[in-house]
């Protein structure tokens, strides 16, 4: 899951200025940090929501995603 994660989502969301990275995964939870512009996203929840299809459809396999914020020290909350 970690490989698919680095090298086959990351760069999805790299592309809309993002940044995910793989945290866990254990019993079907995946669990991701997302940084740079998915840290404040608005939608974020959208787009685990399509994590999580493209994992379905690519590996047939059906998770539950955690996604954790990480906003740099600087940004305001």
């Amino acid at each position: 899951m970690e490989d698919y994660i680095k090298n086959t989502i990351a760069g999805m969301i790299q592309g809309d200025g993002g940044w995910v990275e793989f945290v866990s995964f254990k019993d079907n939870r995946l669990t991701l940090l997302f940084r740079a512009e998915c840290s404040k996203c608005f939608i974020l929840d959208r787009c685990c929501n399509w994590i999580k299809g493209r994992i379905l459809e690519d590996l047939g396999q059906n998770v539950e995603i955690e996604a954790i914020r990480k906003k740099p020290f600087f940004w305001e909350t």
